[in-house]
């Protein structure tokens, strides 16, 4: 059964900071592509930054982030994460950790972030 298991949400005052992690498990991680999604309320799902499974792993980011969020992987734990910082007011949404490779698409739960003074 692949699971993918996003923690480390919450409640920070703009122009702070939080970490996001995505632990997997049920796939072979490293042969996997994985990206960070966010969904604002009535708004639509957006990619915010992927990681490839390369020796090198090469990462993207959506032009809005403005480098202020970095995308790393960590193939001996399974795991994804997310380092935000200077968080703004519109960067809360729920964000999901996804994986692309030889089966699925596989998706996380979700995580709520909440940029609010």
């Amino acid at each position: 059964q692949v699971q993918l298991v996003e923690s480390g949400g919450g409640l920070v005052q703009p122009g702070g900071s939080l970490r996001l992690s995505c632990a997997a498990s049920g796939i072979i991680f490293s042969l996997y592509t994985m990206r960070w999604y966010r969904q604002a309320p009535g708004k639509q799902r957006e990619a915010v930054a992927t990681i490839t499974n390369d020796g090198r792993p090469r990462t993207n980011y959506a032009d809005s982030l403005q480098g202020r969020f970095t995308i790393s992987r960590d193939n001996a734990k399974n795991t994804m994460f997310l380092q935000m910082n200077s968080l703004k007011p519109e960067d809360t949404a729920v964000y999901y950790c996804n994986a692309e490779g030889p089966r699925g698409p596989y998706w996380g739960q979700g995580t709520q972030v909440t940029v609010s003074s």
